[in-house]
C-alpha cells in the first residue's frame, strides 16, 4: 500500500479516537451512539465519491469550495465539540444553537438517504455481476462491454436522481424546522373512568401537554401561542408529563413569566421525565447536579406548578372522588431512570372513584400498570414525541417510534383489565428541532362516566 494511503488511514483513526474521546467529555451519554458517527461517517465518505465526479470543472479552487461546502457538517460539528470543552453550548445563544445543530443534522439527514440508497444499488450491481461471471462467460465481448456502458449510463441516471432526492429532503426537513415545529395541533379525545358513577365528572375537562424541551426553543413567541392555545380550551384540570428542559434547569428561567399564566380552576400538575434530572450532562461534582434538580423543583413551585414526585392529589366533586397520581421516570429500558414507585405514590389515597396515573414513559403501562395496578383506570404519558416524524392521515399512522415503542402516540386501551394509556405526541423538540408529518400536540380529554 501507498505510503499516501497509510497517513490517509492514520489521519482517519486519529479523527474518530479524538472523536469519541470529545463526546466523552461533552456528551457523555451520547457514547453508546458513537458506533453510528462511524457509520453515518463511512456513508459520507461514500456519497462523496459520487458527488466529486459530478464536479464538472478543472478549477481547483471552485472544486475546493465545492469539498468544503459538503464536508461543512462534519467541520462544524468538530468545531463546536472543541469549543464545548473551553465554552459550554449552554452559555451560547438559545437561538444559535437551536438552528446551528438544526442546520447540521438536516443535511446530514439530506446526505445519508441518498448514500444508503445508492449503496443499495451498488450492492446489487455487484450481485448480479457475479452472477453475469458465472452464468454468462459466452458472451460477445462487444455486448459484454455495450451492457457495462449501459450499466454506468444506469448508475450515472440513479446517482443524480439519489442527489435531487438528498435536496428535496433537505428542503423537507428546513420546512420541519422554520414552520411545523411550531404548528400545534389540538387532539380531542375522551375518556372512561368507570368507577364515576354519580355524574359529577361527566364533561370535566383535562388539558395534557408534554416534552416541552425548553432548552430548544428558538423565540418565547412561539410558547406563549401555545399556552394561549391551551387556556382557549378552558380546562378544569391542566397536566404536564414531563421533560420540561434538555439538559440544565437554566434553560427554563427566560419562559418563567409565560409559564406563570398556565392556570386552571382544580391547578397545573406536573411529573419528572427523563431529560429533567440532568444525566446528560458531565457535571463536575455529584452537589452541583443536586442543585441543578432543586431549582428545577423551586422553578415548578415559582411558576405555580404542583410537582407530583410519587405523590397523589385528590380532587373531588359533590360525592364523588377522583385521585390523579404522579410518579418520576420509570422506563422499561434501563438507559433511563426508574425512579417511580406507584404504590409510594398512591399511598393515602383510600376510597375513590377513579384513577389517573401521570408517567412520563408510555412502556411503564404495559410492563408495570396493566400487569399489577388494574385499579389504574387511565395512563397519561409522553417522551416519544411520535419520533417527530411519521405520517397521520386518515387510514394511516406511523412513524419509527412505533420501532421504538408499541404505544408511541394517542389512545391506546388494554381488552383484558379495560384501561387506558394515552401517549402525548409533545409540545417541543429534541435533537431535530423540528417536526414533518408528526405535528406538535395540546390534547385535551374530556371525561365520560
Amino acid at each position: 500500500m501507498k505510503l499516501k494511503n497509510w497517513y490517509i488511514i492514520l489521519s482517519v483513526a486519529l479523527f474518530l479516537l479524538g472523536g469519541m474521546i470529545l463526546t466523552w467529555f461533552v456528551y457523555p451519554k451520547s457514547l453508546v451512539r458513537y458506533p453510528f458517527f462511524i457509520v453515518l461517517l463511512l456513508l459520507d465518505f461514500y456519497l462523496w465519491t459520487i458527488v466529486r465526479k459530478r464536479i464538472f470543472t478543472y478549477h481547483k479552487g471552485l472544486k475546493a469550495a465545492v469539498a468544503l461546502f459538503y464536508w461543512s457538517p462534519l467541520i462544524v460539528l468538530s468545531l463546536v465539540m472543541l469549543a464545548n470543552l473551553f465554552w459550554p453550548q449552554q452559555e451560547w445563544s438559545q437561538l444559535f444553537r437551536t438552528y446551528l445543530f438544526g442546520v447540521v443534522f438536516s443535511v446530514y439527514v439530506g446526505k445519508l438517504i441518498p448514500a444508503l440508497f445508492m449503496l443499495v444499488y451498488d450492492f446489487i450491481r455487484f450481485l448480479w455481476r457475479i452472477l453475469k461471471t458465472i452464468f454468462s462467460k459466452e458472451l460477445l465481448a462487444e455486448e459484454a462491454e455495450k451492457a457495462e456502458r449501459d450499466k454506468l449510463t444506469r448508475r450515472d441516471f440513479v446517482g443524480s436522481m439519489a442527489l435531487v432526492s438528498g435536496g428535496v429532503i433537505i428542503g423537507t426537513m428546513f420546512t420541519g424546522m422554520f414552520k411545523w415545529v411550531h404548528q400545534f395541533k389540538i387532539h380531542m379525545q375522551q375518556v372512561r373512568i368507570k368507577g364515576l358513577r354519580d355524574g359529577a365528572f361527566e364533561g370535566y375537562r383535562i388539558a395534557q401537554i408534554s416534552d416541552m424541551h425548553l432548552g430548544s426553543w428558538a423565540d418565547s413567541g412561539s410558547l406563549q401561542r401555545a399556552i394561549d392555545e391551551v387556556l382557549a380550551l378552558n380546562p378544569d384540570l391542566i397536566v404536564f408529563t414531563g421533560d420540561l428542559v434538555n439538559y440544565r434547569t437554566e434553560e427554563a428561567f427566560r419562559f418563567k413569566e409565560i409559564l406563570q399564566q398556565l392556570k386552571a380552576k382544580d391547578g397545573v400538575y406536573a411529573i419528572l421525565g427523563n431529560h429533567d434530572y440532568g444525566d446528560y450532562v458531565n457535571w463536575p461534582s455529584r452537589k452541583e447536579k443536586q442543585e441543578n434538580l432543586t431549582s428545577l423543583y423551586n422553578f415548578f413551585n415559582d411558576v405555580g406548578w404542583k410537582l407530583l414526585r410519587n405523590e397523589n392529589v385528590i380532587i373531588e366533586k359533590d360525592t364523588e372522588r377522583l385521585a390523579l397520581i404522579g410518579v418520576e421516570n420509570w422506563s422499561k429500558n434501563t438507559r433511563f431512570p426508574r425512579y417511580g414507585d406507584i404504590i409510594k405514590a398512591s399511598k393515602g389515597i383510600g376510597n375513590v372513584g377513579g384513577k389517573i396515573l401521570l408517567s412520563h414513559d408510555p412502556s411503564h403501562w404495559k410492563v408495570i400498570v396493566t400487569e399489577k395496578h388494574k385499579d389504574i383506570d387511565l395512563m397519561l404519558a409522553g417522551h416519544t414525541h411520535g419520533f417527530q416524524f411519521g405520517i397521520e392521515i386518515p387510514g394511516i399512522k406511523w412513524s419509527p417510534a412505533q420501532y421504538l415503542y408499541e404505544q408511541w402516540a394517542g389512545m391506546y386501551v388494554n381488552e383484558d383489565t379495560d384501561q387506558q394509556l394515552y401517549v402525548n405526541r409533545g409540545l417541543g423538540s429534541i435533537g431535530y428541532p423540528g417536526r414533518i408529518g408528526i405535528l406538535p400536540e395540546i390534547t385535551l380529554l374530556t371525561i365520560n362516566a
